[in-house]
């Protein structure tokens, strides 16, 4: 066995609650039992699609939520169904061990002999896989990393098997949902106290892995580039220059090849390719930043769930930056030699929903804006997701998020300029605001729903989840805690989707639809554009499952039941391959469901 923290120590699983796609807050028990309100969605059009960046991988996944744009979605069709029970004996799954700490993956452009790999960043490992069998073909260990350090090396399969059996056994038992959170906290002490330093990645047009650290960006690459099955070398490292405080949070790529990423001290940084150059801004208003952080770890917020910016940006074809921090919405300009937040080049700054139980005043810290001390009262921590873009070409256009609130809501902005004539709509904090509703999940009677997860869009959809654990049985633990390993237990797994949509007739934003049945336990759902599906991983009656929805009615169309934990997303996302397969990386490895589109499928 590896070794573990005592089980006692319950402070460390705390930190799973600022993981990727984790910790909803929802008062326990408020669930409405429908199954489906009726939907308003029109009849399906094909939307317009986020432009494909020349200098990300030629593939369908080479960056965490699938495009610059930061959509979580597809053009290309992915699997109809019918729901059934897969395995890895009977050839429905393949599932390879590559450790833990791997929250996405990225696929290769196709190599001068056709084949292509995949890419995966870990907590003690870089994997690099065969894309047609998901062998192995190298791994660059992390030999600093601290699961490495502490287990004396690379964390094995038999090792993770073990782990399966006890948290697959204890749901199958009536009565046994607290036993299984806590056989899960000397797990999450050994594999989460490392935060959010290595999560992010993208893969370039060339083949480079890029891996955002706390303090450094890394670049990975194939000895030989021309060689799929050469080992991996670490090509690069650049380390942030001292005036840009705060640790990286993001990673992404501007349409003319930069690199991007925001700390979460508030300052936007573009590094090239080559890491031989680079531009720093600081966002407006993050004078505050460092002071607002350390209060918050005071407090005894985790590193990363209540920062001044804990999310990253979304870019588009023109080369805007848009990222939230604490309170606003920023649009950062980017003309190619330097960047802007002046008005005057399009740049805007703007205030979203932020109400919560938070007083705070800095005295040492002044404002630029009043000339006094930076004051807060009655915040929250801010919005819980990546900005996503939605609307494209001739569509309407907007930056979409959900804020602040206590109960979030679902806001648009404007993400150019405001149509002429257009009115501030009744109670929002901003003109540039076009459509702000409640998010729910349909609860509502909830007093509490935040997600950390970035909206998925598809067309003019905006689909949100609910990760709030069914039950607490100890308040302190987080909920992330509940829904991360344990999730599939049925006295914790969460329920409920929503859709919301805008109708371009009447230049307004309505609800789709809810579906309080459909479970969506931690992962960060995608949706397929070619089939009009959302694909999301969940758990029904103790065991895991992949959930597939129509993306026009909410109503559930098949899902396929895979039930060990060995297939559980662990806060990562939900991806597709070039032939529309869905996979994922999972608690110590990566998984692929071995059925294809209708259009793709074997006879």
């Amino acid at each position: 066995m590896f070794k573990n923290k005592p089980a006692v120590l319950l402070i460390p699983i705390l930190c799973l609650a600022m993981m990727v796609g984790c910790s909803s807050k929802e008062t326990p028990g408020t669930r409405v039992p429908q199954v489906l309100k009726a939907a308003t969605s029109k009849p399906y059009i094909e939307p317009e699609y986020a432009p494909v960046n020349p200098y990300l991988a030629d593939s369908v996944m080479p960056i965490g939520h699938v495009n610059s744009a930061q959509s979580t979605g597809v053009d290309q069709a992915g699997p109809s169904g019918p729901t059934e029970n897969l395995s890895t004996e009977d050839g429905g799954l393949t599932y390879t061990h590559i450790g833990p700490g791997h929250f996405g993956a990225a696929i290769s452009p196709a190599y001068a002999n056709g084949k292509r790999v995949i890419w995966s960043n870990g907590a003690e490992r870089i994997s690099k896989l065969d894309y047609d069998t998901l062998e192995v073909i190298d791994e660059y260990f992390l030999e600093d990393s601290s699961i490495y350090k502490s287990n004396d090396g690379h964390v094995t399969a038999d090792q993770a098997n073990k782990i399966f059996g006890r948290i697959d056994f204890l749901p199958k038992i009536g009565m046994t949902g607290l036993a299984t959170v806590l056989a899960t906290i000397p797990l999450a002490a050994e594999y989460y106290g490392g935060g959010l330093a290595g999560v992010y990645y993208l893969l370039s047009s060339d083949n480079v892995l890029y891996v955002g650290g706390k303090d450094s960006i890394l670049a990975y690459a194939d000895a030989d580039p021309s060689d799929p099955q050469s080992p991996i070398v670490l090509k690069a490292q650049w380390t942030k220059p001292p005036e840009v405080t705060g640790g990286f949070n993001s990673m992404n790529m501007t349409y003319d090849g930069w690199i991007v990423s925001i700390t979460d001290d508030g300052w936007v940084v573009l590094i090239s390719r080559d890491f031989s150059s680079y531009h720093t801004l600081q966002l407006t208003g993050a004078e505050v930043a460092p002071a607002w952080n350390q209060h918050m770890l005071d407090e005894g917020r985790r590193q990363g769930a209540a920062t001044w910016v804990r999310n990253g940006p979304a870019i588009d074809e023109q080369g805007n930056i848009f990222v939230p921090s604490l309170q606003h919405l920023h649009k950062i300009v980017w003309d190619g030699t330097k960047l802007s937040k002046d008005p005057a080049d399009g740049a805007w700054v703007e205030p979203y929903s932020n109400n919560g139980g938070i007083s705070v005043t800095f005295d040492d810290v002044t404002d630029p804006a009043t000339g006094k001390p930076f004051s807060f009262e009655d915040v929250n921590v801010g919005s819980g997701s990546t900005a996503s873009l939605m609307g494209f070409a001739e569509e309407d256009q907007f930056v979409v998020i959900t804020d602040g609130d206590e109960v979030m809501n679902m806001v648009l902005f404007w993400r150019n300029a405001i149509p002429q004539g257009w009115q501030q709509l009744e109670n929002t904090p901003s003109r540039r605001i076009a459509g702000m509703m409640r998010a729910d999940i349909g609860q509502e009677g909830a007093s509490e729903v935040q997600t950390e997860q970035s909206v998925v869009v598809g067309g003019y959809g905006a689909f949100v989840v609910n990760n709030a654990p069914a039950s607490k049985p100890i308040s302190r633990i987080p909920n992330g805690a509940y829904v991360g390993l344990a999730g599939h237990h049925p006295d914790f797994t969460p329920h409920g989707v929503q859709k919301f949509e805008w109708d371009p007739d009447t230049k307004s934003l309505k609800e789709a639809w809810v579906n309080t049945e459909v479970s969506s336990v931690n992962s960060v759902p995608i949706v397929s554009n070619g089939s009009n599906t959302v694909y999301t991983v969940g758990a029904r009656d103790g065991e895991w499952t992949l959930e597939a929805l129509d993306w026009t009615t909410g109503e559930s169309i098949f899902h396929y039941i895979t039930d060990s934990s060995r297939f559980n997303t662990q806060f990562s996302g939900v991806l597709m391959d070039q032939e529309g397969r869905i996979f994922h990386t999972t608690i110590h490895g990566i998984v692929r469901y071995e059925r294809l589109p209708k259009s793709l499928s074997r006879p």
